[in-house]
């Protein structure tokens, strides 16, 4: 598998310090029986995930428990794709996409853009559970992101984890706005962006995201569920489902074939297709519609009781009249049982794992 995670053998010095600086930092929280929280920032192709690797690899030949949270969705090293992901570090490992997660998020997307919310949920509850666990340091590598809304985000992040170190690798300062609203809160590490980092082109990273995505799902199976699961991530799903009568009065009124229909404080949403070519006025703020094939090769999240991500699948189609979804997914039939909610995201992956962005209101 193609990874942009190479462990330099040439390791710089102030890797080297700031590995003796961790240390020194467990020695401490091991009195206070603490975790130690490390977030590693910096803009694309910085070294993050470089780093990522070194620390742990020391850190868990020194005996330390450690677990890495892969917040980066759009490269992600630790499988599932559309997901962050948490890696108790068991055992010895060569790359990171080599590690199993122990809890996934479901995000949905590739892109933190229009998820902020499932980002700083997901980061929170992983962190948490990692402190659960009786792990004694997590690192927290991130996305590239750091102008714009991707600033806000990596200043939201760092509020509500409260990290004990602040890792910064900058070329040319350009994360000192960031990290001078925490200079008297956090102890902050700034590291020179590695001399050989490489770079990657928007067409490389793409191709390395199609060949996580053909590798992850190459063992799928079929599979089909009943929709008396709960079902979320679109408005087709919320409110009250519309009744016979509203639904026989739409499909007379605009020639539809109404599969399906709910509302919610006044509003409808319902999915149909056209019985015949006639001109309609709708007033998309009181009834909102859409044809089934919008929900066709959507990437889904199946989650569990606890609201973390057992698996993801791709939805091939619903099948309204049926009341059954048909999915694949590389999950375990086993583990079927444990899924408890089945939440709809805005990827749209086709056969030969091509990757379509979804706006957030598509559904």
């Amino acid at each position: 598998m193609i990874t942009k995670a190479n462990y330099p053998d040439d390791i710089p010095e102030s890797r080297i310090e700031l590995l003796e600086l961790i240390k020194e930092k467990l020695s401490e929280k091991k009195k206070e029986r603490d975790i130690l929280k490390i977030i590693i920032l910096g803009g694309l192709d910085s070294g993050k995930t470089t780093l990522t690797a070194f620390l742990s690899k020391e850190l868990l030949n020194l005996g330390y428990k450690v677990a890495i949270l892969d917040c980066d969705v759009g490269q992600k090293s630790i499988l599932p794709p559309a997901t962050i992901s948490l890696g108790i570090l068991n055992e010895k490992f060569e790359e990171l996409h080599n590690i199993k997660p122990y809890k996934s998020y479901f995000i949905g997307s590739t892109t933190p853009i229009q998820f902020f919310g499932e980002m700083i949920v997901g980061i929170k509850r992983l962190c948490d559970l990692a402190e659960e666990l009786g792990v004694e340091v997590v690192i927290i590598d991130t996305t590239g992101l750091i102008f714009g809304s991707g600033f806000d985000l990596k200043r939201m992040k760092i509020e509500l984890i409260n990290p004990n170190i602040i890792v910064g690798l900058e070329k040319e300062g350009e994360l000192k706005p960031l990290l001078d609203l925490f200079k008297n809160k956090y102890k902050i590490v700034k590291l020179k962006v590695y001399d050989y980092a490489k770079s990657f082109s928007r067409e490389e990273r793409r191709k390395i995201r199609l060949e996580k995505w053909r590798e992850y799902f190459k063992d799928s199976r079929s599979y089909e569920i009943k929709i008396t699961i709960n079902l979320t991530g679109s408005k087709v799903f919320q409110g009250k489902e519309i009744s016979e009568e509203e639904k026989y009065l739409m499909e007379a009124l605009f020639k539809w074939k109404v599969f399906y229909g709910s509302k919610c404080e006044g509003k409808y949403t319902v999915v149909k297709r056209d019985l015949e070519e006639i001109p309609r006025k709708i007033d998309k703020n009181v009834l909102y519609y859409l044809e089934p094939e919008k929900f066709e090769d959507i990437i889904v999240g199946l989650i569990d009781e606890r609201g973390f991500c057992i698996d993801i699948g791709i939805l091939k189609e619903i099948d309204f009249e049926n009341k059954v979804l048909k999915i694949i997914s590389p999950i375990d039939e086993e583990l079927l049982k444990d899924v408890k909610e089945i939440r709809i995201g805005r990827l749209k992956i086709v056969e030969d794992g091509d990757e379509y962005l979804l706006d957030r209101d598509y559904l």
